[in-house]
């Protein structure tokens, strides 16, 4: 079913501070992840499986290969009106890069405006999650609201990490508070929850218009959705309404996929979050055909696995293998790998995530490491073993000891 009375708006322009040295040379949401996917198909699948078919892409920093994949991955027909077109920052109310999320969209007014929908679907793009929006949206319709937020429970000891949302006994939004330091409210009938902005909104058109106008006129304003343009609807005691993302279904839905939400913001959430689909049973299912998770597809041929030959066995265990990739007598366990992949005899890789075109020589041994595209690891090379090492020959190793080969690194 296609819904045409709504157009989409997804934030890509962040920078990604948090996950650096991933985000050295692309924006956050064109990190790769699960193998095959960029961390933006998440919000994008989301929107075409839900019948959204009219689609900006909002990027600013370090978008080339961002802008790449979409538009080579998501080519909708024009003919039926459908897009994903790419809005590049364009500086056009004055000489400033967006100054913050609402100022994104505000110097994109006029899509809105050529548009004319009747309502605007606001997302971040760089969150792993699966949701059906058409529920949401008609969950704005039925409360009337002029602003949906959708938020995630969680439980109320962690409010201090994310924008708190308080509602009445309705799910009316009464207060909002980002990183409060103190005890927030909970949820009804749930003392121990709170409710934590997942960054997506739905907006009636003319409301948003309104609002992002008023917002742009005061100089100290950061220009944010959560910031500003929440507080100013709450103040004008406009019908804002939180939608809960828990109740959200979709078709093949598992019951430990309901309510999966995972911000991968740093180094660590973003492993961990990919070593968690190598469970039996993951929470996050890429293989539900119900729920199809599109993306570019690489003409590489199948993933081949060679060499049983005494020590010398190319083997991969739990672990995902992209296609082109060629394990030549070497051993994988709980790992990741995007095409094009090599690792050569007698080298063992385990609990890492190894990105496009990366090499590994003879007689390595890896453990929790993130190795970055077309990355050439020499024979009888160590990483993850000692983080000093690590750190001396230039890797980043985060707080939790995953280190992170960036790319173009020379060993």
């Amino acid at each position: 079913m296609s819904i045409d009375d709504a157009l989409v708006m997804i934030l890509a322009g962040g920078e990604g501070k948090r996950l650096y040295p991933l985000t050295k040379d692309r924006a956050k949401p064109a990190v790769p992840f699960g193998g095959r996917y960029r961390i933006i198909d998440f919000v994008l699948n989301n929107f075409i499986n839900s019948g959204f078919y009219k689609i900006k892409v909002l990027t600013q920093y370090k978008s080339d290969s961002l802008n790449q994949h979409i538009s080579r991955g998501y080519a909708l027909s024009p003919f039926l009106d459908q897009y994903v077109d790419l809005v590049p920052a364009q500086m056009r109310t004055g000489g400033d890069w967006y100054r913050g999320t609402a100022d994104a969209v505000f110097q994109n007014i006029l899509h809105i405006i050529d548009a004319n929908p009747r309502y605007v679907c606001v997302f971040g793009g760089d969150h792993i999650y699966k949701m059906d929006v058409s529920q949401m949206l008609n969950y704005h319709k039925e409360k009337q609201a002029n602003l949906t937020i959708a938020a995630i429970p969680i439980p109320i000891e962690e409010a201090s990490e994310f924008g708190i949302m308080e509602v009445d006994e309705n799910w009316r939004l009464t207060n909002f508070v980002e990183k409060p330091k103190t005890k927030p409210k909970s949820i009804p009938e749930n003392p121990n929850l709170c409710l934590a902005s997942m960054g997506n909104y739905i907006f009636d058109k003319e409301i948003l218009l309104e609002t992002l106008d008023k917002d742009n006129k005061i100089e100290n304003s950061s220009h944010d959705f959560g910031k500003n343009i929440i507080p100013m609807l709450l103040n004008e005691n406009k019908p804002v309404y939180v939608y809960n993302f828990k109740e959200n279904t979709f078709p093949g839905i598992s019951d430990a996929e309901r309510g999966y939400w995972k911000d991968v913001g740093n180094v660590d959430a973003y492993w961990q979050a990919n070593m968690d689909l190598l469970d039996s049973a993951p929470e996050l299912n890429l293989y539900a055909q119900e729920w199809p998770l599109r993306t570019f597809n690489y003409n590489y041929p199948p993933a081949k696995f060679i060499w049983h030959d005494g020590e010398r066995v190319g083997m991969a265990t739990n672990s995902m293998v992209s296609e082109g990739c060629i394990i030549s007598g070497g051993v994988l366990s709980k790992c990741v790998l995007s095409p094009k992949v090599r690792i050569n005899s007698y080298t063992s890789v385990t609990e890492s995530i190894l990105m496009e075109n990366v090499t590994i020589g003879r007689h390595c041994e890896i453990r929790q490491a993130i190795i970055d595209k077309n990355v050439q690891i020499p024979p009888y090379t160590k990483i993850g073993f000692n983080k000093d090492i690590d750190m001396q020959k230039g890797f980043y190793v985060s707080p939790n000891g995953i280190t992170v080969v960036p790319k173009g690194a020379i060993l």
